[in-house]
């Protein structure tokens, strides 16, 4: 059973930063594409992290340079380090997992099988 847990959400100040992390249970990170979204209420879930199967990462235009997503394999946890925050970066943010290469290629939220509970992010000006 595949188990994605959230943690590390908080409210910060404009230009600082929060590290969330992901725990995944029931899979070995290092065999799935892992991806952070996040979702504004009323709004669909933007992707704004991925790490494809051999580790690479890419990122939207609106978080490159400031988001890094990283990974333990050993603990099997990924983590996304938020940098110079904004108040457009305030949402709930979710971890998620797909074993499938075309569904990674797509990057798209419904692509995703597996969803953690997510952590709220506030971004105060």
């Amino acid at each position: 059973q595949v188990q994605l847990v959230e943690s590390g959400g908080g409210s910060v100040q404009a230009g600082g930063s929060l590290r969330l992390s992901c725990a995944a249970s029931g899979i070995k990170i290092g065999d799935y594409c892992m991806a952070w979204f996040r979702q504004v209420s009323g709004k669909g879930r933007e992707r704004v992290a991925k790490m494809e199967f051999n580790g690479g990462t890419t990122y939207p235009d609106s978080v490159a340079g400031r988001f890094t997503m990283s990974a333990d394999y050993v603990e099997k946890i990924v983590y996304l380090h938020m940098n110079s925050l904004k108040p457009e970066d305030t949402a709930t943010y979710y971890c998620a997992a797909t074993a499938l290469q075309w569904a990674c290629d797509q990057g798209d939220a419904p692509a995703f099988p597996w969803w953690g509970q997510g952590t709220q992010v506030t971004v105060s000006s």
